[in-house]
């Protein structure tokens, strides 16, 4: 199974190039890094090298291990890595602005949560990908039945940040747990999509999937859960975004002629 972390804190190159290797390391297989609007087109401007620049890494890391490697028998395996857009509205109208501003210009747009209007509001809108963190500085996990059945119609997914536990002590801690059952409760009932992800700002945040996993377990999510939390949910909307620019309305794909992988 490959396992997609949806939210990795993206900073500059060489703290990038850390935390998407660490990030290997413990087992993810997509890293989606998330800038802020004002950072994106500088993240932009060095993706490529980054990337590139990480292929070798793994590859020479490889090739250190086992001096005999038969490249041509054993591939290596490349990260999968993407950059998206973390919008932080002040308000509603502000969410729908930017959403509307970056929607063709990023393959991920992801809301940072805490606020109900703006949790209602990136649940109500079928640009946004994912609301993070609703439960952010909340009394209440920030999700309810009405919410539950927006973000389901609108394909929006919930994102349930290891770091906030990872963080946190004592009551506090408690509380983010709590919030957590309560959404994946919802999650059971409304089938949203719901997603887990590290938040991971530097390497030291970094946890595999494994450990991860243990949590959540602990919190009522079963293994079908937990596959469809890290690869299936996070799959439809990486696949789907990767279809945007084909589309000529939501849902309506531009097929060229010729292309063999749309003939049946």
């Amino acid at each position: 199974m490959k396992y997609y972390d949806l939210n990795l804190k993206g900073t500059n190159y060489h703290q990038d190039k850390e935390l998407i290797l660490e990030a290997h390391y413990v087992g993810w297989d997509y890293l989606n890094l998330l800038y802020s609007p004002l950072d994106y087109q500088n993240a932009i401007s060095y993706k490529n090298e980054l990337i590139e620049d990480i292929n070798n890494a793994l590859l020479n890391k490889k090739l250190n291990n086992n001096n005999n490697i038969d490249l041509n028998k054993k591939p290596i395996k490349e990260i999968e890595i993407e950059f998206g857009l973390e919008i932080n509205p002040k308000n509603q109208n502000e969410l729908i602005k930017l959403s509307r501003k970056f929607r063709d210009k990023t393959k991920f747009i992801s809301v940072l949560g805490g606020d109900l209007v703006i949790n209602r509001s990136a649940c109500e809108n079928i640009r946004v990908d994912m609301l993070s963190r609703p439960y952010y500085k909340q009394r209440t996990c920030g999700i309810n039945h009405v919410l539950a059945k927006e973000a389901y119609k609108n394909n929006v997914a919930i994102e349930l940040c290891f770091n906030d536990i990872l963080s946190s002590y004592l009551s506090y801690r408690s509380k983010i747990m709590a919030h957590f059952r309560e959404i994946i409760k919802l999650h059971k009932k409304f089938k949203f999509p719901l997603v887990i992800t590290t938040g991971a700002s530097s390497f030291w945040d970094i946890r595999s999937p494994r450990d991860i996993s243990a949590i959540f377990k602990y919190l009522g999510l079963s293994e079908k859960d937990l596959t469809a939390c890290f690869h299936d949910y996070p799959k439809v909307l990486v696949d789907f975004n990767n279809e945007r620019e084909n589309m000529v309305v939501l849902g309506v794909k531009k097929i060229n002629k010729g292309d063999k992988n749309n003939e049946t």
